[in-house]
């Protein structure tokens, strides 16, 4: 039997699709190369799956009922990762409908899916976005997350809400992961932390949005593997479970790490703060603590030494 991953190219899901192949267990990955950012990046993702006869890629898009079918059709799939989703809080504000479509749709086929072919277990990447302006910190996954601030957060708050529709009516086992900034070699060219290493090592200007007290949970990746691991082996009916580092770092600080690791000085632009951004993002990580034994390892200044290595081994090989 095998894994599904959706979004299978992307950052988590490349990352995820090695570490399971590397365990010697089968994985099937679905993506569409959608070109939010250059679709050949995401080729190079899995370079190293596509030689291993462990893995093997569908290129769809899980709105398309007939590229889902091929890739559940391909081998018995046990579990489902869904990763696949329209990121990017303010790219959502500007195309509200497409990120209704593929996120929310598009869950919506997944789950008809996974209930046709009766799969054991579905984890769902759900995001810290959800919490909006929540004032109560650390935010909690039993805080009221009623008023989302982006279309993006609207987006990912549906989701988690059709896959508990879909648990109630089918009985199909489902945790939703709300994933708190992730970072790591592979993370998207628009995230802060890849965004700023490139702007800084280049000598360009580094967009520099409020007055540097926002604070963000930095969470590496091998950290939210290990949490989706384990919620793969959960034995539960509907959970929402954060994923985290709980330790939020003010903006400022973040820039600083950086420049500090690249070895240079950044070329700081402020501009004013975007609509859509929060003021701060604070996992409580107790549930996941409690349930998947989760405790995160990788401290963010190691984190950010090993994404400068990997960004410049990338740099090297251009």
């Amino acid at each position: 039997m095998a894994v599904l991953i959706t979004g299978a190219a992307g950052f988590i899901g490349s990352n995820l699709v090695d570490r399971l192949v590397s365990q010697g267990r089968d994985v099937v990955g679905i993506d569409n190369f959608d070109p939010y950012y250059d679709p050949a990046v995401k080729r190079k993702n899995l370079t190293r799956a596509l030689e291993n006869d462990k893995f093997h890629l569908v290129e769809g898009d899980i709105r398309d009922e007939a590229a889902l079918a091929q890739a559940f059709d391909y081998e018995e799939i046990s579990h489902v990762v869904h990763l696949a989703a329209r990121a990017g809080v303010r790219a959502s504000i500007q195309n509200p409908h497409l990120y209704a479509d593929v996120n929310v749709n598009g869950t919506i086929r997944v789950l008809d899916a996974s209930i046709k072919h009766k799969v054991q277990r579905l984890i769902f990447g759900s995001s810290s976005s959800v919490y909006g302006m929540n004032a109560k910190l650390p935010f909690s996954e039993d805080d009221p997350v009623e008023e989302p601030v982006s279309p993006y957060a609207a987006t990912k708050r549906a989701g988690e809400l059709v896959c508990f529709a879909y648990h109630h009516l089918y009985q199909l086992p489902i945790c939703c992961l709300r994933f708190f900034t992730v970072y790591g070699p592979r993370q998207r060219p628009d995230m802060a932390i890849h965004k700023f290493t490139r702007l800084i090592d280049q000598g360009q200007e580094l967009p520099f949005y409020g007055d540097g007290t926002s604070r963000r949970d930095y969470t590496f990746i091998s950290d939210i593997l290990d949490g989706i691991e384990a919620a793969m082996a959960l034995d539960c009916g509907f959970e929402i479970i954060n994923l985290g580092d709980s330790a939020p770092v003010e903006l400022s600080q973040l820039v600083s790490i950086i420049e500090n690791t690249v070895g240079t000085k950044a070329n700081i632009k402020s501009l004013p703060d975007q609509p859509g951004d929060v003021p701060v993002t604070y996992a409580d990580i107790s549930k996941a603590a409690r349930l998947l034994d989760y405790a995160p390892r990788v401290s963010l200044a190691a984190g950010i030494a090993r994404f400068v290595e990997w960004y410049r081994q990338q740099r090297n090989q251009r």
